[in-house]
This record gives structure tokens, C-alpha cells and sequence, in this order.
């Protein structure tokens, strides 16, 4: 219930990819009421994985250690807001945005519209519309347009078109 997918997006993954939120949505819990939202047109490819909110423990003490969630008496006491200062948000992935292989995004990132991630990279801070970035921690690598370029293309927005209007200007959209 938490999770947003835009139309024309997709996983790309020989073992199917119908598994896509059990394999590649980590620690996400109803309790915590963090979203991922993926927009419109993008592509996701095998192994990709976000790993959401419910991963973070609470760094305040003297241990990280989960002791409330083991039961055994251990949870008296807690106090959810010294973990609830940690969730960093929901996590949201602009239209158009292509996702390689094996990479991992953290909880509460944004990427922007048109963006490309490299494989197994590890996007732990939020990327710019057009930028491809790569490397643990992810980077950027290039803008893929310029300044004016991203600007009107992010006015545009293509992706929130009507399918047939889409159709009717392909080659523009595909040759740039």
C-alpha cells in the first residue's frame, strides 16, 4: 500500500518480474508509513534494490542494536522517537529515470526526472534531474544535457502526456 509505480514502468528481470517488491523493496513496513514512489516510464533493471526506512536503527544510545523489536521484556521502555528521528522519508524516483543493475538506493532519496543510475552503484544522497551518476558512493559522472536543455525538457514533460500524443512525437522524444 505503500508503493507508487507510474504507468510504462518497469522491472527487468529473468526469474520475473511480478517478485519485484519482495525482492527489491528491503525493510519496508506498513508501521513505518514511508513510500516509494516510482514515476512514469522508467526502467529498472535486475537486482536493483531500495532499501527503505525500516533498515535504519536507532543511533542515540550506546548500541545500535534492536533490542525492543526481540521481545523478552527488552522492548519496555523504548522510546520510538530516538528511532523515529532516523527515518529519513519517502523515497521517490522522478519519470524517465533508468536504474542499472545491482544498484542500491537509500532510504529517503530523490532522483530526478530523466536521471540514470549506474550499475551497482549506491545512491545515498538525492541526484539531479539528467545527471548519471555511478560509484558507491553514487556520483556524478556527467549531466546528460545542459542547464537550458534539462529546463525545458522538465517543462515539457513528455511523460505526462496523453499515450497517443506520445506515439505522435516518438521520434522526437527517442532522437533528441
Amino acid at each position: 500500500p505503500n508503493i507508487e509505480i507510474g504507468e510504462y514502468s518497469y522491472y527487468d528481470d529473468p526469474d520475473g518480474p511480478e517478485h519485484f517488491v519482495e525482492k527489491c523493496v528491503l525493510h519496508h513496513y506498513d508501521f513505518i508509513g514511508d513510500r516509494l514512489v516510482i514515476g512514469r516510464f522508467c526502467a529498472i533493471a535486475a537486482g536493483a534494490r531500495f532499501i527503505m526506512n525500516g533498515a535504519n536503527h536507532a543511533l542515540s544510545g550506546f548500541s545500535t542494536y534492536p533490542f525492543n523489536i526481540f521481545g523478552h521484556g527488552w522492548e519496555k521502555g523504548f522510546d520510538t522517537a530516538s528511532w523515529e528521528k532516523e527515518l529519513r522519508g519517502d523515497t521517490v524516483v522522478g519519470n524517465d529515470v533508468w536504474i542499472g543493475m545491482e544498484a542500491m538506493i537509500m532510504p529517503g532519496v530523490t532522483i530526478g526526472d530523466g536521471a540514470v543510475v549506474a550499475a551497482r552503484s549506491v545512491v545515498a544522497g538525492d541526484v539531479a534531474p539528467y545527471a548519471i551518476v555511478a560509484g558507491n558512493p553514487a556520483r556524478v559522472v556527467r549531466m546528460r544535457f545542459d542547464e537550458d536543455t534539462v529546463r525545458r525538457l522538465r517543462a515539457v514533460a513528455w511523460w505526462n502526456w496523453p499515450a497517443e500524443k506520445i506515439t505522435r512525437n516518438l521520434d522526437a522524444i527517442r532522437g533528441g
